[in-house]
């Protein structure tokens, strides 16, 4: 819960060690004050009258969370405010081409059925957003719990894996999934069945015609728990590898119209919540490769 509240929303908060010293700071923290350094006391910039304090231990070693008041609050309405904008950009493509569908009907009744089927689409679309949105706020907000339990990995991918085929098949995409049986993720079952949809869906939607995406499990070289899902088709470019988590952060024009634009910031803020770390690599025309790891 403590990585969860350092890496999302606008808190500003710190871990202290017992000697109060710096363990680690929220991102909003780090936007906010320079010379926040992991093993030093706090600046004296960072003003905490009116901040609050949860004291516990990690293992044996005493850690108190510090959430201070938000210092700029104006900065935070501005983010509100464009996240609202950002949603209702989003929801006013798919109603303009809805709106066109519908009156196309009237013009050409003969193509009726074909034309129902593509505004079906678009109701489709304008509904998976709202979905993302809502899950995304219940994340936010603390309501839906991430972790408290662990799962089997392979048996999740493999019900991911074979729940998407058909789309697969449909994109011209192959699937496959890898990994030790028996390793288990900190993640309770339905939500690493909703990184693992959204991490695959999204290789389905842009890896493109007869590129092969790959769901894994296993140790990586560190040591660490690692979940992969790995496609050799258009990846991306160096430029947009740090921004895809992003809420409605698209690489290209022709994603616009593909999706909720809110998959991979879930996943990432599912992964952090969890206590993990989430990371993008790839090159355009070598694929994409997404990353999930959890300490051991």
């Amino acid at each position: 819960m403590a990585q969860a509240l350092l890496e999302y929303g606008e808190l500003v908060a710190f871990v202290l060690d017992g000697e109060k010293k710096l363990v680690e700071a929220s991102s909003r923290a780090r936007e906010l004050f320079a010379g926040l350094e992991p093993g030093r006391e706090l600046p004296e910039t960072v003003e905490l009258a009116n901040a609050r304090r949860v004291r516990y231990w990690q293992g044996d070693e005493r850690r108190t969370l510090i959430v201070a008041p938000l210092v700029d609050q104006e900065a935070y309405e501005e983010l509100r405010i464009g996240f609202t904008a950002a949603v209702s950009h989003e929801l006013r493509t798919p109603l303009a081409r809805l709106l066109m569908l519908l009156e196309a009907i009237e013009r050409k009744p003969n193509e009726a059925v074909q034309i129902a089927l593509q505004a079906q689409r678009e109701v489709e679309q304008m509904d998976e957003l709202l979905n993302d949105v809502l899950f995304l706020s219940e994340l936010e907000s603390g309501r839906e719990v991430v972790s408290f339990g662990s799962a089997p990995a392979v048996p999740v991918l493999e019900q991911i894996a074979a729940e998407l085929n058909a789309r697969a098949d449909l994109a011209g995409v192959s699937l496959s999934v890898e990994g030790d049986p028996s390793l288990e993720l900190p993640l309770r079952p339905r939500m690493l069945a909703i990184v693992v949809r959204n991490l695959a869906t999204n290789a389905i939607r842009y890896a493109g015609v007869g590129a092969s995406c790959k769901l894994s499990v296993g140790i990586s070289s560190s040591g660490e728990l690692e979940l992969t899902v790995s496609d050799n088709g258009a990846g991306a470019g160096a430029e947009h590898l740090p921004r895809l988590f992003e809420r409605f952060y698209r690489a290209d024009k022709a994603r616009a119209s593909k999706g909720s634009g809110l998959g991979l910031a879930i996943v990432k803020h599912v992964i952090v919540a969890a206590g993990g770390n989430v990371s993008a690599s790839g090159a355009p025309g070598e694929g994409l490769t997404v990353r999930c790891t959890f300490p051991e």
